[in-house]
Formats: structure tokens, C-alpha cells, sequence
């Protein structure tokens, strides 16, 4: 939690550059929320928050650009939820998810329901803005990301034998422990691996990596 920015009132309305585009926040903990818009707010962007999926949902007709930020577990309509309804009925507003570690599972299974991104807790300023900024460039129909499925492609082939057991496991949204379990070995050695993944596929986190390889299917 961004604890060090001092919170909003609730569900401010702050506007800084391009008011037009506006950075959708929703998670039910109002500090999370309020210190997340604080920072847009400080970094330029403007920003709206809610305290639930619901919420959100009665004025997402309003919204023509920008992008939403949401938590997974939430009472009602959680994030992975959020998630498949925004896809199939506003495909080109992108969506991040903020995710515990225990639940990169669902992050990954949000991202296949269409999430753009997902940020693990506890994050950072940069990792909130690197995110957005990604998903903003997402919104413009050219913005094919860093790279091409095919060149995506060419990296997974070279990648070792284990190295793409293991990246498909995680890809399928399996934790340490179970692809551990299911290659008979250490969890450790599963965090070399995914360490080595990142390295060999030029990702710059768990979510590129995921996303790289999910363009190539």
C-alpha cells in the first residue's frame, strides 16, 4: 500500500493533464485507493475512484478513453469478474489488476479474461505508473506492444526444455509450489527458472511475460 501519500476525500475527482483521460481506480480498501489516485494526480494524470465494481459500473457508459485499475477480491463483483463483463462490452478500455502474491493464479486468469496488466502487492510507485503508461499506449488501435508475436515466438523456441515447462505452467496460471510438484523439483529452483525466463525473454515483469506469450496463441 502507497501508505506515505496522504488519502482523498472519498471518491474526489482530480484532474491535473488531459482531464480527458481519466485513470479509474476501484478497490473497496479506501486507502489503497485514495493514495493510488494521489500519486496519478501527482504524476499528471487524472483520476476517479470507487469503492466497488458495482459502482463503477453505473457511470461506465460515461467513459470514452483513460484506463481502470482494480483490485481482485472485493465484496459483490470482484476484479476477475470486472474483468470479463468490461471485455466483452468495452474490449478497448484496458484494465490493470492489483493481485497479492498468493493470487497471481487469478491475476494471470484475469489476464486472460482480457485484463491488459496485473501489479503485485506490495507495489511501488513506479510499477503503477509503468503499467499505466503501457495500458494507455494499449488503447491506441497501432500500439502493438514491445514485440511482435513472432519475434515472441523465436524466443520461446530457444528457451531450454524445462525453461518452457515452467513457463507454461505459470502461463496457466499455476503457483511455485504446483509447478514444483509437477516437475519434481524444489520450489527454489522454480524461481531460478522463472528468473532466468525473465532474462531470456526480455520481460520486465511476471505480467509482460505472461502477456508476450499469451500473443502467440
Amino acid at each position: 500500500m502507497l501508505s506515505f501519500y496522504p488519502a482523498l476525500r472519498p471518491d474526489r475527482r482530480v484532474q491535473r493533464m488531459n482531464p480527458d483521460c481519466i485513470i479509474h481506480v476501484i478497490d473497496d480498501d479506501e486507502a489503497v485507493r485514495e493514495s493510488i489516485a494521489f500519486l496519478l494526480l501527482a504524476s499528471g494524470y487524472t483520476a476517479q475512484t470507487y469503492a466497488s465494481a458495482d459502482e463503477f459500473l453505473g457511470i461506465v457508459d460515461q467513459i470514452n478513453n483513460g484506463c481502470v485499475i482494480t483490485d481482485v477480491r472485493m465484496p459483490g463483483m470482484d476484479g476477475l469478474d470486472l474483468v470479463g463483463h468490461l471485455h466483452a462490452s468495452r474490449p478497448l478500455l484496458p484494465v490493470i489488476v492489483i493481485t497479492g502474491h498468493a493470487n497471481v493464479p487469478l491475476a494471470v486468469q484475469a489476464m486472460k479474461s482480457g485484463a491488459r496488466d496485473f501489479i503485485e502487492k506490495p507495489f511501488d510507485d513506479h510499477s503503477i505508473l509503468d503499467a499505466v503508461a503501457s495500458a494507455l499506449q494499449y488503447g491506441d488501435k497501432n500500439f502493438s506492444g514491445r514485440f511482435p508475436a513472432q519475434v515472441v515466438r523465436q524466443k520461446i523456441a530457444v528457451l531450454s526444455t524445462r525453461e518452457q515447462q515452467v513457463l507454461r505452467g505459470l502461463v496457466d496460471g499455476q503457483s511455485n509450489k504446483i509447478i514444483a510438484r509437477d516437475l519434481g523439483i524444489s520450489p527454489r529452483t522454480i524461481e531460478i527458472y522463472r528468473a532466468n525466463l525473465m532474462t531470456k525473454m526480455d520481460a520486465r515483469s511476471l505480467a509482460e511475460l505472461v502477456r508476450m506469450t499469451l500473443s502467440t496463441e
